[in-house]
């Protein structure tokens, strides 16, 4: 056993380092060398993986529960790199608590058996349908609506569709794309342009005009400028579109003066919900749930959402948050994804745009 949470803390630092080198997120804090552990006994600090720790929410979940009496170390990384890692990592569990990532990389996880079934305390105020209602495996925290956002200031040629955007020439350069495939968001914005284009005699499941429209996006937008915000752009004329998750918007509109405006199309937009689950194995299972219960509980849901401007899953949270937040979500028509068949799909839709029209 103590060979095993040896090496567990080794695998602990390496991890840290790469999620500051890929997120640009702060630190999480030092994690403590072999030494400083116990030899029996589960660790005392509970890991906890997420891709949702920017802009000040891995400290403040940290800070949150160490008062309420749990002690975790925060590891970010970007969702499809996450969900890699915790799948390699399956036969030797680094992490004990997982959450963030939406549907689509839950489900990979889940088929990997690479987390495990608990029903948090909370499960009752959460409608059923919004985890895993077959079996139980993973449940919904946060709800987020992925749009493509402008400033209403300065900005009134608005296209009419995400098509004429990209690509008419009049918008060439004009918006961002950000191309790093292994983030939620770039492959949720590739799976909502694809899904409104498949065919089952196409390539990879998708019509040649699907293919052309994805070449047309990466090839006519400007490349995210990595640790530049996308508003700082929008502010400084480089760009006038991007997309941004939802909760974000009422912040950046405080911070740069803008006034933002979405761009909806006729078959909505893409809708995450992210979700939390313990990771298989992990030997801290008693810990993880504790955690689960607190953070996913109300009163903890609606302090994140007050402080975060996040829309909760959590029934009894709703009414703690921003009153105009709960009004945008209910204001966005929602696409309809088939997570399932994008799961199944987007490991080789992802390896042919790299390949392909990244480069």
């Amino acid at each position: 056993m103590v060979d095993l949470r040896k090496k567990r803390w080794s695998l602990i630092g390496i991890t840290a380092a790469t999620a500051i080198a890929l997120t640009g997120c702060s630190a999480p804090a030092e994690s403590p060398g072999p030494d400083e552990t116990q030899d029996d006994g589960p660790a005392e600090t509970l890991i906890v993986y997420t891709n949702s720790n920017s802009d000040g929410r891995g400290e403040w979940i940290t800070e949150k529960a160490a008062e309420a009496g749990i002690e975790i170390e925060i590891v970010g990384l970007g969702g499809a790199d996450l969900t890699n890692r915790i799948i390699a990592e399956k036969n030797n569990p680094v992490g004990d608590v997982v959450f963030g990532l939406n549907n689509m990389f839950f489900e990979q996880l889940k088929s990997e058996e690479a987390i495990t079934a608990y029903e948090p305390s909370w499960s009752g105020e959460v409608p059923a349908d919004a985890g895993d209602p077959a079996d139980g495996v993973f449940w919904p925290l946060v709800e987020q609506a992925i749009v493509t956002v402008y400033d209403e200031n300065t900005t009134d040629n608005v296209p009419k569709s995400l098509e004429d955007l990209y690509t008419d020439a009049a918008y060439a350069g004009r918006y961002e794309v950000n191309p790093a495939l292994g983030q939620a968001t770039p492959q949720l914005v590739l799976a909502s342009i694809l899904s409104e284009n498949l065919e089952k005699s196409g390539d990879l499941g998708v019509s040649d005009d699907g293919w052309s429209l994805v070449e047309s996006y990466y090839a006519n937008g400007s490349p995210a400028v990595e640790g530049t915000d996308l508003y700082a752009r929008i502010t400084r004329d480089e760009v006038d579109y991007g997309v941004l998750p939802s909760s974000g918007i009422a912040a950046r509109d405080e911070e740069y003066g803008t006034k933002t405006g979405i761009i909806v199309p006729k078959e909505g937009v893409p809708y995450v919900t992210e979700q939390i689950a313990p990771i298989n194995g992990s030997g801290n299972e008693e810990q993880a749930q504790k955690f689960i219960d607190w953070f996913g509980s109300a009163e903890v849901q609606g302090e994140f959402a007050a402080e975060f401007n996040s829309m909760p899953v959590n029934e009894k949270a709703v009414a703690d948050a921003n009153p105009e937040v709960v009004e945008l979500m209910e204001s966005l028509p929602r696409q309809e994804l088939d997570f399932g068949f994008v799961s199944e799909n987007l490991g080789d839709w992802v390896e042919k745009v790299t390949l392909e029209y990244i480069g």
